[in-house]
């Protein structure tokens, strides 16, 4: 008996809100679709660095946000155990990343990766690179961006000099 009328109650009360829960309901719908995506989530985690300078965070490949990485050749470090060896960008990354790395994604590129905003220890990497002369900005990235290529251009940095071979 006590579950016949636990049911009539919900009936009745499903029945006085039927609109308004046919609403709330919808309002509901539309606000899960409205949510981010959850696979765009910031993702703070250990990174691998690929020899064309993106990241490999979590099975995943992550290109830096606002900034294009010149192919540079191969360039070894020797004076690391073992000898590293990668794009001038990439082993940059590599020494300046010495831990973990927090992304922010921004968009998916046609081949697949994530275009991210990303940090180590608080510096933002991109902009790492284009302050070293590793990078180029993208024509829609921030200003900050496109000044510090313009100030790395001026002092001959990175691709903007000349290479620099130690034997």
């Amino acid at each position: 008996m006590g579950n016949r009328r636990h049911h009539s109650i919900v009936v009745g009360l499903a029945t006085r809100l039927g609109r308004g829960l046919t609403i709330t309901l919808f309002t509901l719908a539309g606000a899960f679709w409205l949510l981010p995506d959850l696979s765009f989530a910031q993702v703070t985690s250990y990174a691998f660095v690929n020899d064309d300078g993106s990241l490999r965070i979590r099975g995943r490949t992550y290109r830096l946000y606002g900034i294009h990485i010149p192919s540079t050749g191969q360039s070894c470090r020797s004076f690391e155990r073992p000898v590293q060896c990668g794009t001038r960008a990439a082993l940059a990354l590599d020494f300046k990343i010495q831990g973990f790395v927090r992304c922010e994604p921004r968009d998916t590129n046609s081949d697949g990766t994530i275009s991210a905003y990303c940090t180590t220890d608080g510096v933002d990497l991109a902009a790492y690179l284009l302050e070293q002369g590793w990078a180029l900005a993208l024509p829609d990235a921030p200003f900050e961006y496109q000044a510090l290529e313009k100030i790395a251009r001026h002092r001959g940095l990175g691709v903007w000099g000349f290479p620099v071979e130690r034997h």
